[in-house]
């Protein structure tokens, strides 16, 4: 004779058991890992422009992906450990900068990479075989830097008009530094202006490049575009201050921290394209399907104030060119 009790219990157990089952799950949230080789303190712009990107893609950060930020503080042994650490996670996407780009091709041939770069991510960086087929699990955004280097030399010299020596400040750790280095030094020579490189690898080695500068009677300083100057733009504009240096950089963000000129392109707006770009690989795109996004606009900045401070009276013809104005 069935025991009644335990019946109905056995049966009620096995009805919640199988409604368990059948419910729907809470599918957990993709993570994305966003990973820096510098500083993570004075990016919050590029942030907030990734963000967006991901939004316009349907994915809101803590409701439908989880982003998680590591930076190496320019360390290259801990951006190989922290690589590591999401690669055995695994995370859904690797978004990069150039440094952490390549480093991140080297950890893995699986997780999909969308990298931010100023380089030419085929000859400089060697991250893509090709800009509209990049193969493999990466693809990303360039802005080109080192196209520029002329052009920002060129606005320079017209602003400062009669510079014996410009000094070129690069990261020889940084492909697309080293590259924008080499192709001003090119320029200059073909224009018959003198130069001198100084180089810096950690945020300390700043002070003494500037020192170094001064001791050589830099006229002005062209600072090539790198995430290690990016995060200490501030920094940076302090020292060209203190030792009466007229700065020329890639992007406006520097020239808002007082630096004297700018010229290239909107990293916020290439970060939002990385952030759609990310967005469009958890929907189920192939890394390697997806071109490498060229961004064409090129914006010029220009600090009155500091050229004011520094004695310095801004060309009409380079004013009219300006995109932006800090007054």
């Amino acid at each position: 004779m069935i025991d009644r009790r335990r019946f109905i219990a056995a049966v009620t157990a096995g009805s919640l058991g199988a409604s368990r089952l059948g419910r729907a799950q809470p599918r957990a949230m993709p993570v994305i890992g966003f990973v820096r080789s510098s500083s993570l303190k004075g990016v919050e712009p590029f942030v907030t422009a990734f963000r967006q990107g991901l939004q316009e893609a349907g994915f809101v950060d803590g409701q439908n992906v989880t982003i998680e930020f590591r930076s190496a503080e320019d360390q290259n042994d801990k951006l190989r450990t922290i690589l590591a650490e999401l690669v055995r996670r695994p995370v859904a996407v690797l978004v990069t900068n150039a440094a952490a780009a390549q480093a991140a091709k080297a950890s893995t041939t699986t997780i999909p990479i969308v990298f931010a770069t100023g380089g030419d991510p085929v000859k400089d960086d060697k991250l893509v075989a090709s800009f509209n087929r990049p193969g493999g699990n990466i693809t990303g955004v360039t802005f080109l830097n080192n196209s520029l280097g002329l052009k920002r030399l060129e606005l320079l010299r017209e602003v400062v008009p009669g510079a014996k020596l410009v000094g070129v400040l690069e990261n020889p750790n940084s492909a697309p530094s080293r590259a924008e280095r080499s192709s001003v030094v090119a320029a200059a020579q073909t224009l018959g202006q003198a130069t001198v490189v100084v180089r810096a690898t950690q945020e300390r080695d700043l002070e003494g490049a500037f020192t170094t500068l001064a001791r050589e009677h830099a006229a002005a300083v062209l600072v090539t575009g790198d995430a290690l100057f990016t995060s200490r733009r501030d920094r940076l504009s302090a020292l060209a201050t203190r030792h009466a240096l007229p700065t020329v950089h890639s992007e406006k963000l520097y020239v808002r921290a007082g630096a004297l000129l700018s010229y290239g392109t909107d990293l916020t707006d290439a970060y939002r394209q990385v952030g759609f770009y990310a967005g469009r690989i958890l929907k189920g795109e192939k890394a390697g399907d997806l071109p490498v996004v060229q961004t064409a606009k090129f914006e010029l900045g220009i600090n009155l104030r500091t050229a004011k401070t520094l004695g310095l009276s801004v060309p009409p013809s380079v004013l009219a060119r300006a995109d932006e104005v800090v007054e």
